[in-house]
Formats: C-alpha cells, structure tokens, sequence
C-alpha cells in the first residue's frame, strides 16, 4: 500500500546517497588510521587523558569488536572503542576515541539534547517498528486517523534522528578544540582528524534527512486520501 513509485524513488535515492557517504567516510578512516600520530598516544590513552583533563572519573574504557562499532554508552558509562581504535596511535584513533570521550563529557555536563535523546529512546524501540504497519492500516482501512497516528510514531523517530545532529557536533567540536589544545594532534594532524569527524558527521545527516523525506511523503499521501 506504501511502497508506490514515490516511496522506491526515495528509497533508492538515500540508499545511493548513504552507499556514498558510507564508502567516503570508510576511505577517509581507513587512510587516517594508516598515518601515525606524532604524539604517539594510542586510542585508549587518548579516551583516558581527555577524561581525566576533564576530571570525568567514573567512565571505562573498553576494547569492542567490529570496525566503527565505537561508542558511549550513557547506561553504563563506558567509552567503547573498536580493535583499529583502542590501541593503535593514528589519527584516525585520537579523533574518533576523543569523539566518544566527548560524549562522555555531553553526559558529564549534563547536556540537554544529549540527556533528551536518551529520554526518547524507550519510545523510539516502540514506535520506529509498528509506525509503517500503522499508516498502512490506516490507509488501507481507509481510517485516516489511524494512519495519522502511525505519522505521529514515525516522527519521533525522524525527530531522534535530527536531535542526533547536533549531539555529533558538538561531540566532535569538543573532540577537536581538546586534541589541538593538549598538542594531541599537531598542525596538519588537526585537520585530516576533523576531515575524518566530518564524513562521520555526514552519516548522521543522510539518515536524518532519509527520515524526513520519509515523514514528508507518508504526510503527503495521507493528504491525498483526504
């Protein structure tokens, strides 16, 4: 009932844009991880300065698997950092290790889109599998109030996914004002981390994007039955 010529359009569109970014910001990691840091501190130690210089003391830092599986988690406060992150000293370590840490800091200093996001997500694991489910009951049925309701459960998550953006941001501004101030990354350094920031950033931009794209189009097709 969904899936029309305008719902594949969008899904090719982002699918192609996503595959884009995706393959830029894994070339961009893959090369940075490739050239050394001069500072010679590994991922971790990197994490384990940053939190100490902003006496966070109550956050582990832990090696996971995969490649890019790296993140913080406010639940248990941990900074966990993939196998080509915790422990080699590249730059593409240092930023991405100081990127988590600053969510680390976000937590820390309690701030508010990052304390709203995670306020959100109980609601997000409800709403983001039955929203599509809803609408097409709803338009399927003919009960456009249904339908509505299923637009108003997709919006929290395209609402989650715009949030998300800034959060990254300011993880990433933080990241890099810390690594160039301590001399952590030094003069060109600086620069090819937050290039590497920047095509992670760019992920969390498609995806939110896709969602309202998404959001926009269910909202136009119930429009139509009207």
């Amino acid at each position: 009932m969904i899936m029309d010529t305008g719902y594949l359009i969008i899904a090719g569109v982002a699918a192609l844009i996503s595959a884009f970014v995706r393959n830029r910001m894994m070339a961009t990691m893959k090369k940075l991880s490739q050239i050394g840091l001069s500072s010679g501190l590994s991922g971790q130690e990197v994490a384990e300065r940053m939190l100490g210089d902003f006496n966070i003391h109550d956050v582990r830092i832990t090696s996971t698997r995969g490649t890019l599986t790296d993140h913080y988690n406010p639940l248990n406060k941990s900074v966990n950092l993939s196998e080509w992150v915790y422990s080699p000293a590249s730059i593409a370590a240092a930023a991405v290790s100081a990127h988590e840490v600053g969510h680390a800091v976000q937590h820390a200093t309690s701030h508010p889109l990052l304390k709203f996001r995670s306020a959100i997500v109980p609601v997000l694991k409800f709403a983001s599998p039955v929203a599509p489910y809803v609408i097409m009951a709803g338009l399927g049925l003919g009960m456009l109030q249904l339908a509505w309701a299923g637009v108003a459960l997709f919006g929290i998550s395209t609402l989650f996914a715009v949030i998300t953006l800034p959060v990254e941001f300011d993880a990433s501004k933080r990241a890099l004002a810390w690594l160039e101030e301590k001399g952590i990354t030094r003069g060109e350094e600086t620069a090819l981390a937050k290039k590497g920031l920047f095509w992670a950033a760019m992920t969390y931009v498609v995806a939110a994007l896709t969602s309202l794209a998404y959001l926009l189009y269910f909202v136009s097709l119930i429009q139509g039955r009207d």
